[in-house]
């Protein structure tokens, strides 16, 4: 009896799991769509034990991406407020800023960057942030494991206010700047002219991570419709407006959405309205078999090669 017990225990489990990923499939495009509102996250106080206070969460749900992603968090980080000095033996991050300068820290040196920009981290080096300006700073944060569910981290105390700063960064940045960009025709099979940089290729991480890129479809322009077997995205849409259609299900999309997109799954956008359409993109490979096939690209500006 007990072993019977233990089996119908297991089976329900089984069964249970099964609806539970059946209904994360399930959900509609519109549903996995993150929109962010700051006024709907929590302020905390000394994050990794750095000064001040920020009101952060996650923005999009990374149960709907397949790889080794461990969050993708957008927020506010209050004025004279920072993110600690710490490390990451399992993961890596990817802070960005929006707007205003702030003071990055990897392993410290500290150095001002000006926004839109970005600042990667790759596994075990130390790294913070700080809001040195008397306005709050809107901030996003992506993490990456080397294994799925796997994290953790170090805290060292310091929350690199009054930092001594270099002239210039003695770490990897990059900026959004549209002057970077790189004209592409029908991008995938879509119409008009977009513009497109891969602004952090494979190299430049130490985990499955496999891009950063930067996209702008012009009034009128479309990208799409195409689709990568082997590597998961989310965009995050910096300005403007559109729609994005994920295999037959079609939704508006808007400044500060986050729009996931599986491994498999076609993916085309739309521009609409007077502004061009702006987004960040990160691509997390199936594993490092995939990515160690991909080359970098930084350096021609074309479009990304994808599987039809």
């Amino acid at each position: 009896m007990p072993k019977r017990s233990t089996f119908f225990t297991l089976s329900g489990s089984l069964v249970l799991l099964a609806g539970l990923a059946f209904s994360q499939q399930a959900d509609s495009l519109a549903k996995r769509i993150g929109h962010y509102d700051p006024k709907t996250y929590p302020t905390r106080e000394g994050i990794h034990d750095g000064a001040g206070s920020m009101a952060y969460g996650n923005l999009v749900d990374v149960k709907y991406v397949q790889g080794n992603w461990v969050f993708f968090q957008r927020g506010v980080l209050n004025p004279h407020s920072s993110i600690g000095e710490h490390f990451h033996l399992a993961t890596e991050e990817m802070f960005v800023i929006f707007d205003g300068d702030a003071q990055f820290t990897v392993d410290g040196r500290t150095a001002v960057v000006r926004a839109p920009a970005a600042v990667p981290v790759r596994l075990g080096h130390e790294h913070a942030v700080y809001n040195p300006t008397d306005r709050p700073m809107q901030w996003m944060n992506v993490s990456v494991s080397v294994k799925k569910g796997v994290s953790g981290a170090f805290n060292m105390g310091d929350t690199r206010v009054d930092a001594a700063l270099d002239a210039i960064p003695q770490f990897i940045s990059m900026r959004f700047d549209r002057a970077l960009l790189k004209p592409v025709d029908r991008m995938n099979g879509g119409t008009g002219a977009v513009q497109y940089r891969r602004a952090l290729q494979p190299s430049m991480f130490s985990t499955s991570w496999a891009y950063v890129d930067h996209l702008l479809l012009n009034p009128g322009a479309s990208a799409g419709p195409a689709s990568q077997a082997d590597i998961s995205e989310i965009y995050y849409v910096m300005k403007g407006a559109g729609s994005v259609t994920v295999d037959r299900e079609t939704a508006s999309i808007k400044e500060g959405d986050g729009i996931p997109v599986d491994m498999g799954q076609t993916r085309s956008f739309t521009q609409s309205g007077p502004e061009p359409l702006e987004m960040l993109v990160v691509g997390v490979a199936r594993d490092m078999t995939v990515k160690g096939n991909m080359s970098d690209s930084v350096r021609t500006g074309e479009a990304p090669k994808v599987a039809r």
